[in-house]
């Protein structure tokens, strides 16, 4: 490709206009309908002169440009923008006091911000749902008919995503400057379907069809940002030398800012989401010599970037592609901040650390390391040692996982084809830190040297020794300031295991922040009756912010009375999720069944397919009883639901089987009243807001030691939902907030791992196990050809084969099952463990985790703005 001229990559803007767009009549609602509810509501004031109802029929006329809605879709868009003109006052207002405080900002930079839909959220953190409500109901409408029409936004996939969105929520709510940076994917991860046979495929996921009302396009904020070409060195006027970064391809990053308000405070802080544009926005010449495709490759180039979250990286495109995007979105953000610390405080770079710190979630943005001191270092002209000095104060690293294939490394020759410079500023860094443990270390020449090459940045790949590699997880432990997991037993096993010989050298660098997510999505706002209860019993809603408030619903766990208000709560979210059902599948379930649910990205390591074994071994059990002997069971209503990588076969075979086995059960007479199993495809976060408060149990049950935390474990204990799963993640702690005897534990230990690995060839399996093998493998379920890798990656005796262990915690998954179904049928008992979940589950809100952030890692202090 032909190299761009040189170019710093820093700081450089253009100015490029934006459009608009067009619209969609709700029976009954007319001119006169909407006239005649002005008169007879006032709705309620808002913060200027009129009413709600006064402002969303504005809307109608000026966004809709309709005198009145066609439907519940124009009402939403008249809704929102009314909405978002509130937020928009707060967050000027906010903005313009954090700048004349000068206040020191948290930037949380992450691929993935999985925030559901904004209108309900927005509305109950301004304290607006009343007037909103009343608004509509006079209108005509329902707000959960209203509500219903938002696309979920499609920036993210699981608990990466859904975390940074509860972190947002808690940074505003807690009244923290601080802002989330990440891509504005024009078609999310994908929008997952399943074909005619059950499988799963993958769709573009096209959500921002109709706009999106809640963000704002800043057409004056825009960056460039550089891709492969080589470096160069020159010389100043004084002999200096210098790198200048020689990039081949640019593109626009376009800034969009998506409010985020706090709850209860005047608060609104931001998501910026960079969408890529063209440099150049059409080869006119070249369409006119008819070359159509040359005349919009550059549009086309730029727009990959951000079109798809973790794009297939199996191919080198992929894999390029997929840095590009990763370092397109941290050096948009990176010049972002730089420019408005610019701005303030001039070239006094020296000052940075005292005013911003940047929190990078996962390895996705470790690229900062470099970019960050390319721009100090070949830009701003610092010393290198000057800019390390900084680099290293600002910069921190949360692991989220102990899985290999997602501690990033890339190849060197990617990175050296992509960002040159950066491939030259890592190779820098890694020559100095091999030097210092070389100097460092003690021990003999060749046990420095085995260790030098164990703890390097660059290293061979362990299955392909001519192939090197930088390790981006080792970039960041050596580049940040501070490095988390985000449970106790995930930190413990990052200081034991994965970063071991780091933290023997940098103890005071590591630091556990145990997971939390913000209750008032995942309780107050999405479970009303549950909500009402709380707040009846416990006297107040001040438990909306300050969770560790429901501690004092143990003391009521008992009361029988209380007991059968909080059954009535858990049945009316059984109602709702079987009408959500019966929605998507056309079937009528049972909602005197237990509702079982495992809802989580599909992977081997989260072992959906042992729940699916023990469904099947549910299912032979019920068809070998008799009529009588079936009407003694406990009943099941089995909901699993996630997503599988696009190029995860394993996944997708799981999916697979979950069909298969679901088909073949629903549809037996004889055991269909007792079992039956859904898969629920493309689950999303407004699904997971009905089917979590419905849900009695859930499961989660990793091997031990690998999963890091988990978060949707949480969600569903603060709606009162008992957890089957193994002792992993952040289920230890809720078992020891809630109490180890409430929760339904078994499986091996993650200490016991490594040696059951070792000894898997010589494991017998039991009786069951067997029989289910050869069911599966015999067609039982049809596909036996397509179930048989299935089949084998658990049941072959060779060493790394059933890798996570499902025949291991097999027999004792099963008694724990049995477990469950013997307390549920002890209806109070049942009742009074969901009761001291919820009052056990204090610590588990984000506000907890990201005070702790604010405290420990960020130095950050709450700068609460003055109501607008």
């Amino acid at each position: 490709m032909k190299a761009c001229a040189p170019s710093t990559c820093g700081y450089r803007k253009a100015v490029v206009p934006a459009r608009p767009k067009a619209p969609a009549r709700l029976p009954g609602l007319t001119v006169r309908s909407i006239a005649e509810a002005s008169r007879t509501t006032k709705g309620a004031p808002m913060n200027g002169s009129g009413s709600v109802l006064e402002d969303v029929k504005m809307k109608t006329l000026s966004v809709v440009g309709k005198d009145a809605p066609s439907g519940t879709k124009d009402v939403y868009r008249s809704v929102a923008y009314s909405v978002r003109d509130q937020l928009i006052k707060r967050f000027n207002a906010t903005h313009a006091h954090w700048e004349a405080k000068d206040a020191k900002f948290v930037y949380y930079l992450s691929a993935e911000f999985l925030m559901g839909r904004t209108l309900t959220n927005a509305i109950y953190n301004m304290g607006l749902e009343g007037p909103y409500a009343e608004s509509l109901r006079a209108m005509g409408v329902e707000m959960e008919t209203v509500v219903a029409e938002e696309r979920d936004a499609a920036l993210g996939n699981g608990g990466l995503g859904r975390l940074a969105a509860c972190f947002l929520d808690s940074i505003a709510t807690l009244d923290l400057p601080g802002w989330g940076y990440g891509i504005r994917y024009k078609y999310g991860m994908f929008k997952q379907a399943l074909d005619t046979t059950g499988k799963q495929t993958e769709l573009p996921d096209i959500w921002l069809t109709d706009g999106n009302p809640w963000e704002v396009k800043r057409g004056d904020i825009r960056y460039e940002v550089c891709f492969g070409g080589h470096s160069e060195k020159k010389k100043d006027k004084d002999g200096k030398e210098s790198s200048i970064w020689v990039p081949a391809e640019k593109v626009i990053a376009q800034a969009y800012d998506n409010p985020i308000p706090g709850f209860q405070t005047p608060t609104v802080s931001n998501l910026r989401l960079w969408d890529a544009e063209p440099i150049k926005e059409f080869d006119l010449t070249a369409f006119n010599a008819g070359d159509y495709d040359i005349a919009m490759r550059d549009r086309e180039r730029a727009e990959s970037i951000s079109a798809v979250l973790y794009p297939n990286d199996a191919t080198p495109e992929g894999k390029e592609l997929r840095l590009k995007q990763q370092y397109f979105f941290v050096a948009a953000s990176l010049q972002d901040v730089f420019a408005r610390f610019k701005s303030k405080h001039g070239t006094d770079w020296a000052k940075l650390p005292d005013f911003a710190t940047f929190q990078l979630n996962d390895t996705h943005p470790t690229i900062a390391v470099a970019e960050v001191m390319r721009l100090l270092v070949d830009v701003e002209g610092l010393s290198w040692d000057s800019a390390w000095s900084i680099s290293t104060k600002i910069l921190n690293y949360t692991n989220h996982t102990v899985m290999p294939e997602a501690l990033e490394k890339w190849p060197v020759k990617v990175m050296a084809k992509m960002l040159p410079r950066h491939m030259e500023i890592i190779e820098i860094i890694n020559d100095g830190w091999t030097k210092w443990l070389t100097a460092y270390l003690p021990g003999t020449a060749a046990d420095k040297e085995a260790k030098v090459k164990a703890m390097s940045i660059v290293h061979p790949n362990q299955w392909n020794a001519d192939e090197m590699l930088v390790n981006m997880a080792y970039l960041a432990v050596v580049g940040g300031a501070h490095v988390n997991g985000v449970a106790a037993i995930h930190s413990e096993i990052v200081k034991d295991e994965i970063f071991n010989d780091f933290y023997k050298i940098f103890p005071s660098k590591f630091q556990n922040k145990t997971n939390g997510v913000t209750q008032r999505r995942w309780l107050a706002f999405c479970n009303p009756p549950l909500r009402e209860l709380i707040t009846g019993k416990l006297g107040s809603d001040e438990w909306i912010s300050d969770l560790y408030k429901v501690k004092d619903l143990a003391s009521s766990a008992d009361d029988p009375a209380f007991q059968a208000e909080w059954r009535a709560c858990k049945a009316a979210a059984k109602v709702k999720t079987a009408a959500l059902l019966k929605r998507l599948s056309g079937v009528d379930v049972s909602t005197d069944a237990m509702f079982d649910i495992q809802v989580k990205r599909i992977h081997e390591y989260k072992r959906q397919y042992l729940n699916l074994l023990s469904i099947i071994w549910r299912y032979k059990q019920l068809k070998k009883m008799s009529p009588e002997e079936r009407k003694k069971a406990t009943p099941r209503v089995c909901i699993i639901g996630g997503k599988a990588a696009s190029a995860y076969d394993m996944a997708k075979r799981i999916i697979r089987l979950t069909t298969a086995v679901g088909e073949k059960i629903n549809h037996d007479p004889e055991t269909n009243e007792y079992l039956r199993l859904y898969f629920l495809s493309d689950y999303n976060v407004s699904l997971a807001e009905t089917i979590i408060p419905a849900a009695e149990v859930s499961q989660h049950i990793s091997t031990a030691g690998t999963e890091a935390s988990g978060t949707s474990n949480m969600k569903f204990q603060m709606n009162g939902c008992l957890i089957l799963g193994t002792w992993d993640g952040a289920n230890i702690e809720i078992a020891e907030e809630t109490g180890v005897e409430e929760v339904f534990v078994f499986g091996v230990r993650a200490e016991e791992i490594h040696k059951l690995r070792q000894e898997r060839k010589n494991f017998k399996t039991e009786p069951r196990w067997n029989e289910i093998m050869k069911d599966i493998e015999g067609g039982m379920f049809g596909d036996a050809e397509y179930f048989k890798p299935m089949v084998d990656s658990v049941n072959n005796m060779d060493v790394g084969n059933d890798w996570f262990l499902v025949a291991n915690d097999f027999t004792e998954y099963l008694a724990a099952q049995e477990e469950v179904d013997k307390v549920y049928k002890d209806q109070a008992e049942w009742t009074r463990r969901s009761i001291m979940y919820t009052a056990g589950s204090g610590k588990f809100s984000s506000d907890r985790t990201i005070r702790e952030y604010a405290e420990d890692i960020w130095d950050v202090i709450p700068v609460r703005p003055p109501a607008v």
